[in-house]
């Protein structure tokens, strides 16, 4: 039986669409939906580097019908947020600290009843967890899906930190670090890379033709550098088995654009972490993968929220 509900490629009835501006001014495109009635609790979803939450919609709709107000934003520099780079189709960043401070202000704005929860996909959720290490958001529980705690670099994550830094030093650290849209040298299609469901894959086409300003490309090689450097440290973080809000981490095992053996290495340091683990069967995008996977997804994680967000 599917779990999922059919909307996809419109925006649901009672949900708004805003902008809303961060403490230095920029504008952040925000997507909100309260729930219906008296709600269970409130889910903050933060998706993946060059993503946007239109995207989630069917999982939003889920979240929805079982009583939970659902929100979401694009990070700056990407979607309906603005860009960092001259060239709109590249990813940049200098830095990632701006991306949590958006985060913790967004989190300290969001006046919603019941429990909060914070996920995050991919690169959202390496900075769910940062923001978590750091105090900057303080849910009930949190969800991390595929995330970004590693990179699958080609040449490995040492070699390959040093060749971004490299390439900053040799030309434009804005520039793209390769023509296509996720990973150099990839064996696999985009589409093998995200999701074994060609329908789902081509929901992100759809909102890419209605709203052509929201695509995103390759990332910067400024962009890959602070990656490499930035999960690094979070692994090495001294506070990390002091974090102690209830998380749950997806862990797609045949990943080929997140490493998922740091995640699996890091879930093993927070005190209070449950563990789902997928094998080929699923891609990086575990909550836009095929039914059989993604209703087992969603199933636990309704499991998990059961037990640590009343």
């Amino acid at each position: 039986m599917t779990i999922a509900s059919p909307i996809r490629r419109e925006i649901p009835a009672g949900a708004s669409i805003t902008q809303w501006a961060a403490g230095d001014g920029w504008l952040i495109r925000r997507f909100d939906w309260p729930a219906d009635g008296a709600p269970r609790g409130a889910i903050l979803f933060q998706g993946g580097r060059g993503d946007v939450f239109e995207k989630y919609l069917e999982t939003f709709a889920h979240w929805h019908q079982a009583g939970w107000t659902v929100a979401s934003f694009d990070w700056r520099g990407q979607g309906g947020s603005g860009r960092l780079s001259p060239d709109p189709r590249v990813g940049h960043a200098t830095d990632f600290a701006p991306w949590i401070a958006d985060l913790a202000a967004v989190w300290r704005d969001w006046n919603v009843p019941g429990p909060r929860v914070i996920m995050g996909h991919s690169m959202g959720g390496y900075l769910v967890l940062r923001a978590l290490v750091e105090r900057a958001v303080s849910p009930a529980a949190a969800v991390l899906v595929a995330p970004m705690l590693g990179l699958s670099a080609p040449v490995g994550p040492w070699l390959g930190e040093k060749v971004a830094r490299l390439m900053c030093r040799l030309g434009n650290p804005a520039r793209a670090a390769w023509k296509g849209h996720e990973r150099p040298g990839a064996r696999l299609d985009r589409q093998k890379l995200l999701t074994h469901d060609p329908s789902r894959y081509d929901d992100e086409a759809f909102w890419y033709a209605q709203k052509p300003e929201i695509q995103l490309g390759p990332p910067s090689w400024a962009w890959l550098a602070e990656a490499f450097a930035g999960t690094r440290a979070l692994e090495a973080d001294p506070r990390l088995p002091r974090m102690t809000t209830p998380t749950m981490v997806l862990v797609a095992e045949a990943d080929a654009l997140v490493d998922a053996r740091a995640a699996l290495r890091i879930a093993t340091k927070l005190p209070v972490a449950e563990v789902m683990r997928f094998g080929a069967e699923s891609a990086h995008e575990i909550l836009r993968e095929a039914d059989p996977i993604r209703d087992r997804a969603l199933a636990a994680i309704d499991r998990f929220l059961d037990s640590h967000a009343q």
